[in-house]
């Protein structure tokens, strides 16, 4: 991982692209645009044979772009592509559990935090984050006012950092910021258009840096 900036960093979720070439070569492309904290590694309609052989070609893309690496939903495919980290859309239970089993080498985060109470029953399971949102929930251009409310409740008052996810303009990446959260997941807002994702990550670390609040340390 790079030194983390003191302010709110980018996450990035992969795009839905069936050819795994493609989706690495655009992930790589949008990689080079600067700062990115971690890369969330979707499912979404594929098998599992299939999922393998997409995240065999992605993290070893993620990581060498000094990235954490995290695969949405399947154990298994975190070990296989050595992923640096699983992320859950269930239950604090579903993470308290992947938590036990990780022992402590993985990084282990996520969460249907939809309220408050099930952000905090997801937070007494110590996982590394929480996330605010869905993976492909972008479908406005601002970061959904409910998700904002939550990550700047959360990051308020609990050490654990939290993601909440943008919308599809680039710049809702700052009203994220302005939250006090610790990191803003975008997705079409930097893979809507695959030849501008490079300019789209430094534009969003140029505003980032420029206007975004600074962490006391």
């Amino acid at each position: 991982m790079t030194e983390p900036e003191n302010r709110c960093r980018l996450v990035l979720i992969v795009p839905d692209i069936a050819d795994a070439d493609e989706q690495a070569k655009i992930l790589a492309d949008a990689l080079k645009g600067g700062d990115v904290a971690s890369v969330i590694v979707p499912q979404y309609g594929l098998d599992a044979g299939t999922f393998q052989k997409h995240a065999e070609k992605l993290v070893p893309v993620i990581q060498n772009a000094g990235a954490a690496a995290l695969i949405a939903g399947d154990s298994r495919v975190v070990g296989r592509s050595k992923a640096d980290g699983l992320h859950l859309t269930g239950s604090a239970a579903e993470i308290a559990e992947a938590i036990e089993k990780s022992g402590g080498k993985l990084i282990v985060g996520g969460g249907n935090a939809t309220a408050r109470h099930t952000a905090l029953e997801i937070g007494e399971e110590r996982p590394d984050y929480i996330f605010f949102g869905k993976l492909d929930g972008d479908i406005k251009p601002e970061a959904h006012p409910k998700n904002v409310a939550l990550g700047e409740w959360w990051a308020s008052m609990i050490e654990i950092p939290c993601i909440v996810m943008g919308g599809t303009d680039p710049d809702s990446a700052l009203v994220v910021a302005e939250s006090g959260a610790e990191f803003v997941a975008l997705r079409m807002a930097v893979f809507a258009e695959p030849g501008q994702a490079p300019s789209i990550v430094a534009q969003v670390n140029a505003l980032l840096d420029e206007k975004a609040p600074r962490f006391e340390d």
